[in-house]
């Protein structure tokens, strides 16, 4: 199963991108979006559960990122609105088969299948 992440792009601060994961033939049971700045180790920006809507956000792109999916594409999009430069980072899709609990969403090995990475660059 491979993931395959795009969107990334350069935009201004204030503008908006959505970044996308799609999967080879399938959807899985938890879809997480990671970041990683220069400079900084990766954290965590948003994750979702499908089963039950568990969603969660980062404090830093609370309000401001949207986790969704299309199904019938077999794809997960971040909406990125009202970006700021300190959102400029390569981001990272991941997955799970199985439903992760709240208190996992945001950790990197409760995710065993990830995506190549896509540039976020946010201008001043």
């Amino acid at each position: 199963v491979q993931l395959q992440a795009s969107g990334g792009g350069l935009v201004q601060a204030g503008g908006s991108l959505r970044l996308s994961c799609t999967a080879s033939g399938r959807t899985f049971a938890t879809n997480a979006w990671f970041r990683q700045a220069p400079g900084k180790e990766r954290e965590f920006v948003a994750g979702r559960r499908w089963s039950g809507g568990t969603t969660q956000y980062a404090d830093s792109v609370k309000g401001r990122f949207t986790v969704s999916r299309d199904n019938a594409k077999n794809t997960v999009y971040l909406q990125m609105n009202s970006l700021k430069p300190e959102d400029t980072a390569v981001y990272y899709c991941a997955a799970h088969s199985r439903g992760v609990i709240l208190s996992s969403i945001g950790r990197e090995d409760a995710y065993d299948y990830w995506g190549q990475e896509t540039q976020v660059t946010v201008s001043s």
